[in-house]
């Protein structure tokens, strides 16, 4: 346990043989985990975490946020759901067949064999994460040749705080959720992470190589940011990972 501008935060210390670095992780359902290698003293912790002590609060906060908003009743007939920026209007109808969501104009007409506790949900999971699925790969593969880069492997997660990921292994993986953003949002995360293809980091050749492929990415970013808490609410993920 450790203070941070005054507030008491509990972490978990994890020693790694694989880590070459230390890492800190925020998760909804475990808190702070700094994780270190097995080198690592322990001592030189409380200034490891007073450094980092403003991304450690905000993270923090978020997943509080986030959680308090899941908290309240799930989705319903006639709700409105964010897709590609625009939101649609949830149409549940009955049906003896097989479970399908398609989109009509402005509604999102769904249809399942049963309802109950989370089937609602489930249902559009599943549904977002197909349309990610076709969608972010269609247009990582347009834009891969833009930028005249190539990732190993790519893949569609649930991630609890990251759009995208980019690992040394040259593989990428992407939030469905994104399909609740505006499509040219969806371009500057995938330009992002492609871009780590060439520097995985965040220096100043790098942001120049996203700028390049992705002039208005301030304000693509900024938006993920005012929405993030909304969205990582709407349809929080309730199944795989």
């Amino acid at each position: 346990m450790t203070v941070i501008h005054g507030q008491t935060v509990p972490y978990i210390v994890k020693r790694s043989l694989r880590a070459k670095h230390t890492r800190l992780e925020v998760k909804q359902q475990t808190g702070l985990t700094v994780v270190i290698p097995y080198s690592y003293k322990d001592g030189q912790l409380p200034k490891l975490l007073e450094s980092k002590g403003r991304w450690i609060l905000s993270t923090l906060a978020k997943h509080s946020r986030v959680e308090s908003l899941s908290a309240k009743k799930g989705l319903k007939n006639g709700e409105a759901i964010p897709y590609l920026g625009r939101d649609l209007e949830i149409v549940i109808r009955d049906n003896t067949g097989i479970d399908s969501v398609t989109v009509q104009h402005n509604r999102l007409i769904v249809t399942l064999r049963s309802q109950g506790n989370g089937i609602l949900e489930l249902a559009l999971e599943r549904w977002y994460r197909m349309q990610a699925t076709k969608l972010i790969k269609e247009r990582a593969e347009k834009l891969s040749t833009q930028l005249g880069l190539t990732c190993n492997e790519l893949v569609i997660r649930g991630q609890k705080t990251r759009w995208g990921s980019c690992s040394r292994k040259r593989n990428l993986s992407f939030n469905w959720k994104l399909m609740m953003a505006p499509e040219p949002v969806i371009d500057y995360v995938i330009i992002h992470e492609l871009s780590h293809l060439k520097e995985m980091n965040h220096s100043k050749k790098f942001w120049e190589i996203v700028a390049k492929h992705c002039p208005r990415w301030r304000e693509h970013r900024k938006w993920l940011k005012e929405h993030e808490v909304q969205l990582a609410a709407k349809l929080p993920t309730r199944s795989w990972h």
